[in-house]
């Protein structure tokens, strides 16, 4: 007996490619457990969800081990081409941290998450909620609100407002999580999410820190100027169509002797709703409806050429329609404070700090400590690469095989690295940081 058509669309190779390569230029990040098993299930449904809004230039399906340091995902963030890295942690104390770190140089953007929701949690609480999977295939649109303080107001906190250079580095981070949007050349309709960053006043109690917070929501639309009863009949239309449950959203004209009564009183199908109302003009826009192409016989496309049914074609021109705009919350939800800055990925000088203040003398002191420790740093590089060349050359002269010139080439990856620091970079760093909370608190 013979298969029926499944209805499956096979996917071109071209198609795999342009799906499979990202594009080039694109920020890509990776989220990450920072000991893994032992931050708890509600941070781990957490890194999940933030991986979802950080998609599509991101590692969903990243598995972290308990046996991994910051050094193996730092070392593999070059070849990847991995220019952030979100790393979540629970210290000692409880406190859920955030480190938001450019690779390969820095800086590192340490932050509490003082609050935050699960996407779960915000589906329960939303009355209509909005999973759409296609809604991932494109990086959300950025909006940052409030992120520079006025002069204004920096008159009015003093020596508590916070600085310039501090509001300027954390705004260019969160701008460098995402590709930007030209909107002369981006499709309007291919966005279809807004992740949303909101900075609150800075006050006098803060000690110059930022406080963010994070929403995410997807981008909905719906068709207005169309009478309502002719909104539901599309509506019932889609609706017999699908596979949903079909409830209270058809509307009932059994009762009704012709569909003009329905047209001038739609309240007589017996379907109201509050939803039903118009919303606000403020949130209305014009767009260019979509407009099928009608596949041209051979005849046709010679009177096209002839000019016979050009004043139809530019009699219609392109259909605008007015469309009412509506965001829906999926989460999650984030409430950040920043706590401390660093100039490398997680373990260099740093640059400023919420709770700790330097003198002018102590901070000539560190800048001495660190001058003396890139010293030392380069001068391991150096003994590394002088090795490394010795012993290629003693390899030519013995003439070995061409396995030995590709362990050559592999361990030329690892010129850029150092390998005596392995451990400072991770366990130090973290360890530190727990100790400081741990005094804060």
């Amino acid at each position: 007996m013979a298969r029926g058509n499944s209805g499956r669309r096979k996917q071109s190779v071209a198609d795999k490619q342009t799906v499979q390569k990202p594009k080039e230029g694109n920020p890509r990040s990776m989220v990450i457990r920072i000991g893994a098993g032992e931050v708890g299930s509600s941070v781990t449904q957490l890194v999940q969800d933030v991986r979802q809004v950080m998609q599509p230039d991101t590692a969903v399906r990243l598995k972290e081990r308990r046996a991994n340091k910051l050094r193996d995902y730092t070392t593999m963030a070059g070849p990847l081409g991995v220019t952030h890295l979100l790393l979540f942690s629970r210290s000692e104390a409880g406190n859920t941290n955030l480190r938001l770190a450019k690779t390969p140089r820095g800086p590192t953007l340490h932050f509490r998450v003082e609050k935050y929701s699960l996407a779960k949690d915000i589906m329960k609480s939303v009355k209509h909620y909005r999973a759409d999977l296609q809604a991932y295939n494109v990086a959300p649109l950025l909006v940052m609100n409030n992120f520079l303080t006025s002069d204004a107001d920096r008159e009015k906190l003093g020596d508590s407002a916070p600085p310039k250079h501090l509001e300027k580095l954390v705004t260019d981070m969160f701008q460098g999580l995402f590709p930007p949007i030209q909107p002369h050349t981006t499709p309007l309709h291919t966005i279809k999410r807004v992740l949303l960053l909101n900075r609150e006043p800075p006050k006098e109690d803060d000690n110059g820190t930022i406080t963010i917070t994070i929403r995410h929501y997807a981008i909905t639309t719906k068709i207005t100027g169309v009478p309502k009863a002719i909104r539901r009949l599309h509506a019932a239309e889609k609706l017999i169509k699908s596979r949903e449950k079909k409830g209270r959203g058809l509307p009932n004209l059994g009762k009704l002797e012709d569909v003009a009564d329905y047209m001038l009183d739609p309240s007589a199908a017996g379907y109201t709703s509050a939803s039903d109302t118009e919303a606000d003009t403020d949130a209305e826009v014009e767009v260019t409806a979509p407009v099928r192409t009608k596949v041209m016989s051979k005849k046709e496309r010679e009177r096209a050429k002839s000019g016979e049914g050009a004043s139809k074609s530019k009699a219609n021109g392109p259909r605008v329609e007015k469309r009412a705009v509506k965001l829906v919350e999926i989460g999650p939800r984030l409430k950040l404070r920043l706590t401390k800055v660093e100039e490398d990925v997680a373990g260099g000088r740093v640059m400023w700090h919420e709770f700790v203040t330097k003198t002018t003398e102590e901070m000539k002191q560190l800048d001495v400590v660190w001058e003396k420790r890139n010293k030392e740093k380069e001068e391991r590089r150096r003994i590394q690469k002088e090795n490394i060349d010795k012993k290629r050359k003693e390899r030519g002269q013995k003439g070995e095989g061409e396995e030995e010139e590709d362990e050559d080439e592999e361990m030329e990856d690892f010129d850029e690295y150092d390998m005596d620091d392995d451990v400072w970079h991770d366990d130090d760093a973290e360890g530190g940081d727990e100790d400081q909370e741990e005094e804060e608190e």
